[in-house]
């Protein structure tokens, strides 16, 4: 089998990829600049910035398998990135409550062998339930919002504040598991 690499220092997408049995190398993008966002929409922004991941980490790996992905939230079509302290994860989470917002993961698969590439987008729509003051602020001290687009972890101790979703819930985690499943059989990669 041929070698494949996540372009993704993120611990919830290497922990999917690990429960459908795949095999990987980690190589993450670090300290590269990313595309900005200037004008462009969600989905185009997401997909842009999984491609700029992909070809960043291609080059160092001849004759490879690279998947590469970024998530954001979406709330009256404005991107909810990651938030940079506890004050604006607040914020954030003060935003979303009681609302419905729209998860996007952009990903691309790419053969650098063939210079095969493939990129699409999944979404979910996530429902947040009316929070308290006190809740936002308990949720807040345990950490876990700090590194998480949206300002919530929906495999932690943020599933309790998610009522439902509508898509699939691991593209709400990072990596949308049965749309790359069926890209990557068109790369030759078979998960089942």
């Amino acid at each position: 089998m041929r070698k494949i690499i996540l372009a993704s220092a993120s611990p919830r997408r290497r922990e999917l990829l690990r429960q459908i049995g795949l095999k990987f190398i980690v190589d993450p993008v670090n300290g590269e600049e990313m595309p900005t966002r200037s004008g462009l929409e969600p989905v185009k922004y997401v997909e842009l910035v999984s491609m700029h991941k992909a070809k960043t980490v291609a080059g160092r790996h001849p004759d490879a398998i690279i998947i590469a992905a970024d998530t954001i939230g979406v709330l009256d079509g404005k991107i909810i990135g990651k938030p940079q302290n506890a004050v604006e994860a607040g914020k954030i989470l003060a935003t979303l409550s009681g609302q419905a917002h729209c998860v996007i993961t952009g990903y691309t698969v790419m053969d650098t062998g063939t210079g095969k590439t493939v990129t699409k987008s999944i979404e979910t729509l996530v429902y947040i339930k009316s929070l308290t003051g006190t809740e936002i602020e308990a949720y807040v001290a345990t950490g876990e919002p700090l590194d998480k687009a949206g300002a919530y972890g929906i495999q932690g101790r943020g599933a309790v504040i998610v009522e439902r979703i509508e898509g699939d819930y691991s593209n709400v985690v990072g990596l949308p598991l049965f749309a790359l499943a069926e890209t990557l059989k068109e790369f030759g990669v078979g998960i089942l």
